[in-house]
């Protein structure tokens, strides 16, 4: 019996004592009766398994889903345990236990999905990286050392390791490391540039307009480019504000549908503008300002 009298409680002091039952499952041959010894060591241990599956409650799984994950990794913890390495169950089942969990969120609930086959290597490195960690003394297992452990390459060890931190999104709002001004990563981010919405239709009225005859073309370039009222337009050139609209549309509606025609066609490049655009990527001539 365990004497706990003066000692700090642990979270599983009320853990069943079963080494003896592990050596004897150890010993004993596959049939009824190894099977009826190791149901009875799961039993035992289920409530420890179900204290590590109330620790994730709260992160979008349901507590019995979480029990039953946690069974699992007991399961699994009681299979591979070997009592002749001297350690007691308990520190192999509880990571075992929240490692099976943990990879549940990893693989069921995270924002990104990874290919199959990086699963399996990512699930091949934790498993060796937990190994090797139970045998090294302070440090972490090398990637030359994981890759022997799991006869894997180094290069595949790598994209296991990256598929373990590649998990859930990170968000735009993020701070950047190593930004002292406080940026996110959303304020590093292109965005698309409106002005690439008119590059095909400016390049399919340019020689249009060129065709326009002269005092069309210093109209245009006066409404559009100029940004000119008709009203100035008219002063400047001598002639009415309505002389002046009536040229703007007419330029406008001339050169819109040779761009249409030739478009329809498939005799030229030019590409319709959108719907109640003008020659110049979205503005019409309209009644002054």
């Amino acid at each position: 019996m365990r004497t706990r009298a003066g000692a700090r409680r642990h979270p599983h002091d009320d853990a069943p004592d079963t080494a003896e039952a592990f050596r004897r499952l150890a010993a004993l041959p596959a049939g009824p009766e190894r099977d009826a010894l190791r149901d009875g060591i799961v039993r035992a241990w289920l409530p420890m398994a179900e204290r590590l599956a109330g620790r994730f409650r709260g992160r979008g799984e349901s507590i019995e889903d979480l029990r039953q994950i946690a069974a699992l990794g007991l399961v699994k913890a009681v299979d591979r345990y070997d009592p002749e390495r001297g350690s007691a169950f308990e520190s192999y089942a509880v990571p075992t236990i929240t490692g099976e969990i943990k990879r549940h969120f990893r693989d069921h609930m995270g924002t990104m999905r990874v290919p199959r086959r990086v699963q399996e290597l990512r699930d091949r490195v934790r498993f060796a990286d937990q190994d090797l960690s139970r045998t090294l003394q302070g440090r972490r297992p090398t990637v030359a050392e994981i890759a022997e452990h799991a006869h894997l390459t180094e290069e595949d060890v790598r994209a296991g390791l990256e598929a373990l931190e590649s998990v859930t999104a990170l968000s735009l709002d993020a701070e950047l490391s190593g930004s002292e001004d406080g940026h996110s990563l959303g304020d590093f981010l292109g965005s698309p540039d409106p002005a690439l919405d008119t590059v095909v239709d400016r390049e399919a009225v340019t020689p249009r307009l060129a065709a326009l005859p002269e005092r069309e073309r210093t109209i245009l370039y006066m409404r559009f480019f100029d940004d000119m009222t008709q009203s100035r337009i008219a002063e400047q050139l001598g002639i009415s504000q309505m002389h002046v609209s009536r040229l703007i549309s007419r330029c406008c509606d001339r050169v819109r549908d040779q761009v249409m025609r030739e478009d329809d066609t498939g005799d030229g490049t030019g590409v319709p503008s959108p719907s109640g655009s003008g020659p110049t990527g979205g503005r019409r001539a309209s009644p002054d300002r």
